[in-house]
């Protein structure tokens, strides 16, 4: 059994950093509206942060109930979405609240990993309608794309033992061994492009939250500021980079 984490990922500081991160890739959310049954879909996005998957389903005329346990990021979501047909509830992803088999869709967008991935689908499964889906989705940096490989690289030399964490795991594995609550595995990989400056792609860099920096201690925030300026001095001013919008889902049995 996973160890539950997710009451030590705290990402209060790194709100206000979200917006300069990319959204999903648009093609991919709406293949998968289409997989999960077209137009009208009652959707509840766990781990919904500030509000981005939210933004994206909100656009495609979902009915959308956004759980967030962060008290910063959830904030800066509702005003977001001010004025829309949208719910926000202060909960986690593994007791969301929310009612048995309401929901067409439970979407987890770059949150399953910081959860018992156990429970995660257990809660899915029981906010689900029979034959409704549950996904989980994370933009991955395209490591051979010349920017992010820069980027990488200076990373890896000021931390040798770097790696990505479960977000670059292969999620099939984990979802199979639920074969009592999920079948029908379907898996979406779409590239993209995404136009930044260098400021913007070092401020998308601040929300993110990993064993190795940590912006809350000293050690951490200088190690992330000399981090930083070396990859300010090797990309150019602005840059258009590469990422993969990547997605499992698989529907309630």
């Amino acid at each position: 059994m996973e160890k539950l984490v997710e009451q030590v990922w705290d990402y209060t500081k790194h709100a206000k950093f979200y917006s300069y991160r990319p959204n999903y890739a648009p093609k991919t959310i709406d293949m998968l509206i289409t997989l999960v049954g077209g137009k009208n879909l009652k959707v509840a996005d766990i781990g919904a942060g500030t509000g981005n998957l939210s933004i994206m389903l909100l656009e495609r005329n979902c009915n959308v109930v956004s759980v967030e346990p962060n008290d910063a990021m959830r904030e800066i979501g509702i005003e977001r979405t001010k004025g829309q047909s949208i719910e926000w509830v202060r909960a986690t992803g593994i007791d969301s609240t929310l009612e048995n088999s309401c929901f067409d869709w439970v979407a987890f967008g770059s949150s399953f990993n910081v959860m018992d991935r156990n429970e995660a689908l257990n809660e899915a499964h029981r906010l689900l309608k029979k034959g409704g889906y549950f996904s989980c989705m994370w933009n991955h940096r395209d490591l051979n794309d010349p920017m992010q490989k820069i980027a990488e690289d200076t990373i890896v030399e000021f931390v040798p033992n770097y790696t990505r964490g479960t977000r670059r795991e292969d999620q099939r594995p984990i979802i199979k061994s639920r074969k009592d609550l999920f079948d029908n595995i379907v898996y979406i990989e779409e590239d993209f492009y995404f136009h930044q400056s260098i400021e913007n792609y070092i401020n998308a860099w601040r929300s993110v939250k990993n064993p190795y920096w940590d912006l809350e201690t000293k050690e951490g925030s200088e190690l992330f500021e000399k981090i930083s300026q070396k990859i300010t001095e090797r990309l150019p001013k602005e840059f258009d980079i590469k990422y993969t919008t990547r997605c499992w889902s698989a529907k309630k049995i």
